[in-house]
């Protein structure tokens, strides 16, 4: 059995605080196949590891909607669909959604009436839709193109960790 996991403060830049949360997200990861185990343990990696995050975790395709799944945070809508709020837009459309201000989004759907801005990243194995992979923080515009790549990568180890 591998040894447990520890949490360390990230350092440098925010590329390199990316790159020390993937290598974090990788031993932790590592040797599981179990959605729902790595799910959790990603989304409480995430939540504790950066600043201005007020949820983080997992909506799962079931066929007909997303499914609310493991996460860090206040209690979540437990149904989005396809094409509704951010999660839903970008499940659709197969591209990270970035948001500034969710307020200006069309079809926000507000499950933290703290939450400000957001970024979700849709996850797919090949052409099927797994679900996706959401951030909330309450400042506006939280999220920049280094945090889209830096999540966007841990979203891919996530990936990986199911095949």
């Amino acid at each position: 059995m591998p040894p447990m996991f520890a949490s360390s403060h990230l350092t440098g830049n925010k590329a390199e605080q990316y790159d020390q949360l993937a290598e974090q997200a990788r031993g932790l990861l590592h040797g599981e196949r179990d959605r729902i185990a790595n799910a959790a343990n990603l989304s409480a990696l995430v939540f504790h590891s950066l600043p201005d995050l007020n949820w983080v975790g997992f909506y799962f395709w079931d066929g007909d909607e997303l499914v609310v799944g493991p996460f860090q945070g206040q209690p979540a809508c437990v149904r989005i669909a396809l094409g509704r709020g951010v999660c839903g837009t970008a499940a659709v459309t197969r591209k990270t959604q970035r948001v500034a201000d969710v307020d200006a989004f069309p079809g926000h759907i507000p499950c933290d009436s703290a939450s400000r801005s957001e970024l979700v990243v849709p996850l797919f194995l090949g052409a099927s839709l797994i679900g996706v992979f959401d951030f909330d923080s309450p400042v506006r515009d939280r999220f920049d193109e280094d945090d889209q790549h830096g999540l966007e990568t841990l979203a891919g180890l996530f990936l990986a960790s199911l095949a």
